[in-house]
């Protein structure tokens, strides 16, 4: 039923207003070439950089899916939210390789380092990974927020916003998405604390938070027998998705690749990782909050992913309530946004262009546009499919990630550091490694008619099967480049750190100082800590 007031709909209101009055102003900026339209003329800097990463990050898959583990399995997932870190890997690390080539896409690098059989085999993951793992799970959030929002199914609520996110996709291309990514990124932070510092004032307190709760909930290291989140598993897990999805993934990185040089990109990463530690906080602690609530008969929750959309129409008065529902209007329509045009991006540069070599500026701007309107059709199409696969939101979206993530994460994690992988390895790594993953979903999705071995195949913790895969991974690459040919001199050239010239690490050791080497320490300073504190050596102990 529609909890919001007339105040309410002025502040969604003049959060609409905003919207197109940034999307027209970026529309009328010229976008007639593919440089303009895919990388904004690759001259951002690193604030539009920093919040937009994390506007791409954070949609309404993270507002709802992740309050709803929260609520339901508690601070486990956490460990997913704390990768700051690795946002900061793409900066220091794979930042310097990406600016010095100008690529395009990452399957443009991929094909720079490897081979163009591997452009052509991460474009196609990369665009079905989309569907699956992204697309899909940010309009059924969408859906879910639209019902306890408005009273209104997702064909009439979603579609409406997927509609006018698609629009300004088309028409202003990267330019448009990253300046009014920016603006949802306040948006929807704002909202969320808020939300957050209304339900500690309604709950009594930190201190009464933390003793509400069991402290399994408290727990991110959970013990190795707990069947979802053992904490050697998360442990080592997370971080083979977190490497693939902050460092290689087209939707993250082409943010980089639009920045002005590579010292505003890695500052757009240190920003960026900053607002990624707010997650944790104003997602996953609410959940908690909504889980204490409901066990104390305050609130009655549904099932896990109403925890958020039901803390609101609990904890806000008329007028904030406004403030939330246009922050997680930002989160759905930021995140299909940067998926619509990274998608874009892939099929036009990747596919199109390598089929018609010869297309003009026009034309492929014209076909990145066409691919925009195909993947929210077969983004939809998968909805009713990917709620087989996991019965909360957010651990659906971890679960299929893990099963795609780890041939690419060692493909490119061992491409920058090793001047032996060659071409032959990396596209066997990525078929087999697909393969597996691909299995595994097909199973999973079937599992209550299986037995023997293929049961246990599909019924392993997703956790364990990550790791496993990204072994396998890292063993196959190395097995297949050693004992085929090395790769030639133009696949090294300044792709590996053993073959970067002198010139170039000058240029890239002037793009940072002692500032950005503090900020960035401060960073892992602070995920140490809230490991420690949420650890058996804390308040789960």
């Amino acid at each position: 039923m529609n909890f919001l007031g007339i105040i309410d709909w002025a502040v969604v209101g003049v959060y609409f207003l905003l919207i197109g009055g940034i999307s027209i102003w970026s529309i009328r900026k010229n976008k007639n070439s593919p440089t303009d339209y895919f990388l904004a003329n690759r001259n951002l800097g690193w604030f539009v950089i920093g919040a937009s990463i994390l506007a791409s990050n954070v949609g309404s898959e993270h507002i709802v899916g992740l309050a709803g583990t929260g609520a339901k399995s508690g601070l486990a997932m956490g460990h997913y939210e704390l990768h700051s870190w690795i946002v900061l890997m793409l900066g220091w690390v794979f930042v310097p390789f990406y600016m010095r080539s100008k690529v395009f896409t990452m399957p443009e690098f991929l094909e720079r380092r490897y081979n163009s059989k591997t452009r052509w085999l991460l474009s196609i993951v990369q665009l079905l990974s989309y569907v699956i793992a992204k697309v899909s799970v940010t309009i059924y959030a969408g859906a879910v927020v639209f019902n306890s929002f408005l009273g209104v199914d997702f064909w009439t609520g979603a579609i409406v916003l997927i509609v006018i996110t698609g629009l300004y996709t088309i028409f202003g291309g990267l330019h448009a998405v990253m300046y009014t990514e920016a603006l949802q990124a306040i948006v929807l932070l704002g909202g969320s604390i808020v939300l957050t510092i209304s339900g500690l004032i309604q709950i009594g307190g930190w201190n009464n938070l933390m003793g509400a709760v069991t402290k399994d909930h408290l727990n991110m290291f959970l013990p190795l027998s707990d069947p979802n989140f053992p904490w050697l598993g998360i442990l080592f897990a997370s971080p083979i998705v977190g490497i693939w999805y902050w460092c290689t993934d087209q939707h993250i990185v082409q943010r980089c690749l639009a920045g002005r040089n590579e010292q505003q990109a890695r500052r757009g990463t240190i920003f960026a990782a900053y607002l990624k530690l707010l997650p944790f906080f104003i997602f996953l602690i609410p959940g908690l909050m909504a889980y204490a609530l409901a066990s104390s008969g305050k609130i009655q929750l549904a099932n896990a992913d109403q925890a958020f959309p039901t803390l609101v129409k609990t904890l806000l008065p008329v007028g904030i309530r406004g403030l939330l529902a246009g922050g997680i209007l930002a989160a759905l329509m930021s995140s299909l946004a940067s998926v619509y045009n990274a998608c874009s991006t892939l099929f036009t540069l990747d596919i199109y262009q390598k089929i018609k070599p010869h297309t003009s500026d026009k034309e492929l701007v014209k076909v990145g546009r066409i691919t925009t309107a195909v993947v929210v059709i077969l983004g939809m199409a998968w909805i009713p499919v990917m709620r087989g696969i996991s019965d909360t939101l957010y651990q659906y979206l971890q679960s299929v990630q893990s099963y795609l993530a780890p041939p690419i994460a060692a493909v490119f994690l061992l491409g920058v550091f090793s001047k032996r992988i060659n071409g032959k390895g990396a596209i066997t790594t990525m078929v087999v490694g697909f393969i597996i993953g691909v299995l595994r979903i097909v199973l999973e999705l079937t599992k209550n008619h299986l037995s023997g071995i293929l049961y246990t195949f599909a019924t392993i913790n997703f956790l364990y099967f990550c790791i496993f895969l990204f072994v396998f991974s890292i063993a196959l690459l190395i097995i297949v480049s050693l004992s085929s040919e090395k790769p030639s001199e133009v696949q090294l050239n300044g792709l590996t750190y053993a073959t970067t010239v002198a010139e170039d690490k000058a240029t890239s050791r002037a793009s940072w100082n002692a500032t950005d080497v503090v900020l960035s320490a401060i960073v892992v300073l602070i995920i140490v800590c809230v490991f420690l504190y949420f650890s058996p050596l804390g308040v789960a102990g």
